[in-house]
């Protein structure tokens, strides 16, 4: 592919790379169960499908200063596709998954692998591995829906899309955007009523990092709003805080009606996240080595993404179809010392209603932009936002209502993980597809040695709501 460039990761995908550590690597995990998905059908699925993205066979390059997207020269799928003929029971997939987890994807290479397990016990298990900086969920959720049908005889829309990206269009469209949040003049997009020049792909770099920069600084005169969100406490120190030791254990439960969410959701008038979080809080509560009186005082959060994509300009959004990050975080209090579930649930209802009005989206967002083209002294306390305030990532995945097919083969189960930034050892999902939804935990050996039980109580907390009758 001779008409391949090289091209500068977008801010907004490069802060995955930033935000990198050894022990804690930013890459998501998905996994299916097919029923008869062979090799073969895979392989040209791959070939005539997957491949239509251009940038999955681009890998990430660090180029001082800045991080590059560059052609593999060498691209084999055979480096990027593993099958494992072993017959698989339940149990031995759960640990099969876990090993993939903890092994690490090539840095000089494209970063993202499928396995397969063809012959696993209840059917094919299909597993991809990417590095965050290719896509957040939803961009990830988007290839998938084109390339997944909802009918066995359908052929996927060969959608694509090229690598291609204008970094010097989104820093102009991000400078503009970010000033307009701060309250900046409108002559402050001009210098002595002459308009700024528009940066060329040689220096947009240099420009990415003065442009956020000066909106984090800018950030900080906003509104209260914003002070509180760079001041929240850390959470008080607990056995989930443990330092991390890199080996992670993953679970999922079987699949549970949506329809029990729903029902819960409506009697109760809360969201289906407020019970998700709810179930969490109720699931660590005695997981934090804290005595009942220290629970009355302890701090503890939940990272929750959220999607911005409607927030934005246009500029800023992936294109339809495209790859690329557009979420936020907000940190949501977990109300660890509540008595009952209900209590939980209805004290997260009102947090998760004030932080959804707030900005705490879009200035996380931004924040994790300029990780990584922000000064040195800037970038601890960006980490630190990540790092410290929160002591598990919990997940809202929205999949089909439909039931979808891959490779002309029926998808039973959909599963995904999210990666948990910094120092976090937690990572809680659940993921809807075809009425049904499932919980996948993700932990560090040193939170969790086992997830097993700690998926149970999650399961045990929904099941103490009320639903209609």
């Amino acid at each position: 592919m001779s008409h391949q460039q090289s091209h500068l990761l977008l801010p907004a995908d490069s802060a995955w790379l930033a935000l990198e550590r050894p022990d804690n690597p930013m890459t998501i995990t998905v996994m299916m169960r097919v029923d008869g998905l062979t090799a073969p059908r895979l392989r040209e699925f791959i070939r005539v499908y997957w491949l239509a993205w251009e940038r999955f066979r681009y890998r990430p390059v660090y180029r001082a200063p800045a991080w590059w997207w560059e052609p593999d020269p060498t691209f084999d799928l055979k480096h990027h596709l593993d099958v494992i003929i072993d017959r698989l029971t339940p149990e031995a997939l759960q640990e099969w998954v876990s090993a993939r987890l903890n092994q690490p994807l090539a840095n000089y290479r494209p970063r993202w692998k499928f396995w397969l397990a063809p012959n696993a016990e209840g059917g094919a298990a299909l597993l991809l591995r990417m590095h965050h900086c290719y896509a957040d969920g939803l961009s990830l959720l988007g290839v998938f829906d084109r390339l997944c049908p909802p009918s066995p005889r359908q052929y996927p829309a060969l959608y694509g899309a090229p690598a291609t990206a204008d970094l010097s269009r989104w820093m102009a469209s991000a400078k503009a955007w970010f000033e307009q949040l701060a309250g900046a003049p409108e002559q402050a997009a001009t210098q002595a009523g002459s308009p700024v020049p528009e940066p060329d792909e040689g220096n947009s770099w240099q420009e990415a990092g003065r442009v956020l920069e000066r909106v984090a600084q800018r950030s900080l005169k906003l509104a209260h709003e914003v002070s509180e969100f760079l001041v929240e406490p850390e959470d008080t120190p607990s056995d989930l805080k443990r330092p991390l030791l890199g080996r992670r254990q993953c679970r999922w439960s079987a699949p549970v009606p949506l329809e029990r969410f729903r029902a819960i959701a409506r009697t109760t008038g809360v969201t289906i996240n407020d019970v998700l979080l709810s179930c969490v809080a109720g699931a660590v509560r005695p997981r934090l080595g804290m005595t009942p009186e220290a629970l009355d005082d302890a701090v503890l959060h939940a990272a929750v993404p959220v999607d911005i994509r409607g927030r934005l300009p246009e500029d800023l959004r992936p294109e339809p179809g495209g790859l690329g990050n557009c979420f936020g975080t907000v940190f949501v209090p977990l109300p660890v010392d509540g008595n009952s579930s209900l209590e939980r649930l209805y004290r997260i209802k009102h947090e998760t209603r004030r932080l959804k009005k707030s900005w705490q989206p879009g200035l996380a967002w931004g924040l994790a932009a300029s990780a990584s083209v922000v000064p040195e002294p800037w970038r601890q306390p960006v980490a630190d936002v990540f790092y410290r305030k929160a002591s598990a990532v919990v997940s809202n995945v929205p999949g089909t209502p439909e039931t979808r097919y891959i490779a002309g083969c029926r998808i039973t189960e959909q599963m995904f993980w999210v990666p948990q930034a910094g120092a976090i050892g937690l990572g809680v999902s659940i993921v809807s597809y075809a009425g049904q939804v499932q919980f996948g935990v993700v932990s560090d050996e040193a939170v969790l040695v086992d997830p097993t039980d700690f998926l149970n109580d999650c399961l045990d907390e929904l099941a103490r709501f009320p639903g209609e009758s």
